[in-house]
């Protein structure tokens, strides 16, 4: 495989890039990403946008250094940061969705930490956090500590840390997600105003999110990613001038675009093979987090008029006050149950969906269980899995290690946590937190 990249501009460049976890060529195999192609170029910002489980993490991993591709490269600058990673020191500034401050560090000691990684003399180091502190807003909080900080201050901090480190690309991964919607829009701005004014040292952004509206306002060029296993489904490039406005017609277009992208059906149907040996489609199938009542809420307001069973996903999520991040795992898990069905960009309930609607208490959990059961494989494990042991017992451990042969730890994670919700709702198994222990007696 050459070592050189694709063009003297792009900075980072994969090259058919795979990322198997689990046992490669084993029934415990999972390919989070496979075949991947991707140039990041100078002077723009990139966002890599999809759904939970389609590859963001691992690819931002991968480019990150932290983690290392199967098979094919991962070149920066041409260079392979795996191989010579004193050099790779200070070329990718990373901003995480939690601050990750030191809570012992004041603000600008924060700030210098990444200085004090690369060696920098301690003059250096304070005057370069004083400077960034002072353009994020931050001017006479340098001496406080996390603890006496909101939010997006604590984010400011994070996002002026990795600024100080003069790296040529910044790697966000949903630096946004845990602010309220009031802050995340403020410091949105003000990162995209030193953007464009040319005050970052940075050359390039990376931007990994599932936020649709994000990824418009922000960045230069938006690759949607689908998964099982992770790949690239379209490449759009956004010609809209800074600063962007969501009322603009070409504004709503673009989120159309991506929304249609997201949802659109594989060209050609899968072969009929039992779910559990198409890779990411048995127990280890990526959930999404969303909370029966959420699934619920969105089928009644689905039901009732002006929508009568059918929606744009855009003007639902406006509608209902919702950011999309949060809409979107709310209408794919319908999806996944198979309440409702998503297409173009709109959604639609099922037979089911509107029976769902209609239905009592009592009726609505026998049909959730059933759906549950038929389409979430690790449900119906779990579940046949209590059936067959004596005592209906068996501890978190037994399927949280399933799922990790073939996942990450946190996905594996998220997924029991999802599937332990909607099973909770169903009354399909129970699940006591404290003792860590999944039972058929009295679910609750």
């Amino acid at each position: 495989m050459s070592d050189v990249v694709a063009s003297d501009s792009a900075a980072i460049h994969l090259n058919r890039v795979c990322k198997v976890f689990g046992k490669p060529g084993t029934d415990a195999e999972y390919r989070a990403v496979d075949g991947l192609d991707l140039d990041v170029r100078l002077g723009q910002m990139l966002a890599i946008l999809g759904k939970t489980g389609c590859g963001k993490s691992t690819i931002f991993n991968m480019i990150a250094g932290l983690t290392e591709p199967t098979s094919g490269t991962v070149r920066v600058s041409g260079r392979d940061p795996f191989a010579d990673f004193d050099w790779f020191r200070g070329k990718i500034a990373i901003v995480f969705q939690s601050d990750r401050l030191l809570p012992w560090r004041t603000a600008i000691q924060n700030v210098e930490l990444g200085l004090e990684m690369l060696d920098a003399p301690a003059a250096e180091r304070l005057t370069v956090a004083q400077l960034w502190l002072t353009r994020l807003g931050l001017g006479g909080h340098e001496h406080d500590y996390p603890h006496a900080l909101s939010g997006g201050m604590r984010q400011r901090v994070s996002i002026a840390r990795a600024f100080a480190t003069n790296a040529n690309i910044l790697l966000c991964d949903e630096p946004f997600s845990a602010l309220d919607v009031l802050t995340a829009e403020t410091l949105r701005t003000d990162f995209l105003d030193l953007w464009i004014e040319g005050k970052l040292p940075i050359k390039g952004v990376i931007l990994v999110t599932h936020n649709i509206e994000e990824a418009v306002l922000m960045c230069d060029r938006i690759l949607v990613f689908s998964r099982n296993p992770g790949h690239i489904v379209e490449e759009i490039k956004v010609n809209l001038t800074q600063p962007r406005s969501r009322v603009e017609p070409a504004f709503h277009d673009l989120v159309e675009r991506i929304y249609v992208a997201l949802t659109a059906r594989p060209a050609a149907s899968p072969p009929r093979v039992a779910p559990d040996r198409i890779p990411g489609m048995g127990i280890e199938m990526a959930l999404p987090r969303a909370s029966a009542n959420l699934l619920a809420g969105l089928i009644e307001n689905l039901a009732a008029a002006p929508y009568n069973g059918k929606a744009d996903l855009p003007v639902i999520a406006s509608a209902l006050h919702m950011e999309v991040d949060d809409l979107f795992p709310v209408a794919e898990a319908l999806q996944l149950l198979r309440f409702a069905e998503i297409e173009g960009g709109d959604i639609r309930l099922t037979d089911n969906g509107k029976q769902f609607a209609e239905g009592g208490t009592d009726d609505r959990k026998k049909l959730f269980q059933r759906q549950l059961l038929a389409y979430v494989p690790l449900a119906a494990h779990i579940r046949r899995v209590l059936q067959e042991r004596a005592n209906h017992t068996a501890p978190r451990s037994r399927f949280r290690d399933e799922l990790e042969d073939h996942v990450t730890a946190e996905s594996a994670r998220q997924t029991l946590q999802s599937v332990v919700a909607w099973a909770r709702f169903s009354e399909a198994f129970a699940y006591d937190a404290r003792s860590e222990t999944f039972s058929l007696e009295n679910p609750t």
